[in-house]
């Protein structure tokens, strides 16, 4: 008697899509990926991927708001985790997240997040996350403005460091900007 076969549900589905579309639109962004390389890489057909995201800024959009969920969940935990060790929030979150740039398809996935905010609903759906990100920072910290700001422009500089490879190059511009200034407490 063959094996009865388990349907998927839509959300499991949709869930699947984003694993793939993360892969993909790392690789060639927004306005480079074709839905049709997003649905062969989720192992669907493409009017699928469209019943469950009608529109490719649609998807792209939900795979922004993973992206930042994510980054979300790792400063929270980092914070939870400080407090009951008695260690600076602000540093663990700082470690964290670099621990977080090791994964390329995020890194990338944030980057094209920025590049695509030409889009008025994509460049909402950026800004709405960072003010999470800040919200948290601030409120698991208690940094000041100044703090915050510098935390998130150190962050934004490792980003493109990350992005370039910048730990693989033996230069001198590569170790000045790769040397975390003494005044931020992140990392």
């Amino acid at each position: 008697m063959p094996a009865a076969r388990t349907l998927s549900t839509a959300e499991e589905r949709r869930e699947e899509i984003l694993q793939a579309a993360e892969r993909v639109f790392a690789a060639r962004g927004l306005h480079g990926t074709p839905t049709m390389e997003i649905a062969k890489a989720a192992g669907i057909s493409q009017a699928y991927l469209f019943r469950l995201f009608p529109t490719k800024a649609e998807l792209f959009m939900a795979l922004v708001e993973r992206c930042h969920a994510r980054v979300l969940r790792t400063f929270a935990d980092a914070a939870e985790a400080a407090r009951a060790a008695g260690e600076p929030v602000l540093t663990a979150m700082g470690m964290a997240y670099i621990g977080l740039l090791g994964d390329r398809n995020l890194l990338l996935n944030q980057l094209n997040a920025h590049a695509a905010c030409d889009d008025p609903a994509i460049r909402a759906e950026v800004r709405r996350g960072f003010a999470q990100l800040v919200e948290l920072v601030e409120r698991e910290s208690g940094a000041s403005a100044a703090e915050v700001r510098d935390f998130f422009a150190h962050g934004m500089l490792l980003n493109v460091l990350a992005a370039m490879q910048a730990e693989d190059v033996d230069e001198h511009w590569a170790q000045v900007l790769l040397k975390p200034p003494p005044d931020i407490d992140c990392c």
